[in-house]
């Protein structure tokens, strides 16, 4: 692939919380190679970003304007942005039956623990969002700093599958 502009999707089955951090992350990530655009979506979106997620994006100073929770069929329609890559988030929309995404979007699942599924004080539930978000932003930092130009589809592919074992 040559270094030009990528569609990142980002999917979790509520799209509340792990997706929209790696939505957030790779909007607010600097590139060097390539220039990325992120997206977030659901299977069955809960239809309202979680508190703890938007808190943890403020204070961090990332822009949280338009993040929302949305279904992944946005994505499948005419018109919508065509996707370069498209990565899970969770294990339970890993295991759904994806729609067809247009132009054959390479995927790969990078699974995590639901922060929104911890109980316990507002300190232990801020701390699970903050994890998350540390380790999707890890991800995101080795994604975007392969060296696109010169990887052929596979090994691309691979790099992104191995980048989501971390």
């Amino acid at each position: 692939m040559s270094a030009h502009h990528y569609n990142v999707l980002f999917l979790c089955t509520g799209n509340s919380a792990r997706s929209i951090l790696a939505e957030a992350a790779i909007n607010h990530i600097g590139t060097s190679s390539a220039s990325f655009t992120g997206y977030s979506a659901g299977s069955f979106p809960k239809g309202a970003v979680n508190p703890y997620a938007l808190d943890l994006l403020q204070r961090a100073g990332i822009p949280t304007e338009g993040l929302r929770s949305k279904s992944w069929d946005e994505f499948t329609v005419a018109g919508a942005p065509q996707m370069a890559f498209i990565f899970t988030v969770c294990d339970q929309a890993a295991g759904e039956q994806c729609p067809y995404w247009p132009g054959q979007p390479m995927t790969a699942h990078w699974g995590l623990p639901d922060p929104a599924a911890v109980e316990g004080t507002d300190e232990q539930k801020r701390k699970a969002f903050a994890d998350t978000y540390i380790a999707l932003h890890r991800r995101i930092e080795l994604f975007v700093s392969l060296p696109f130009d010169k990887l052929d589809h596979l090994a691309l592919k691979q790099h992104a599958i191995d980048i989501g074992a971390r």
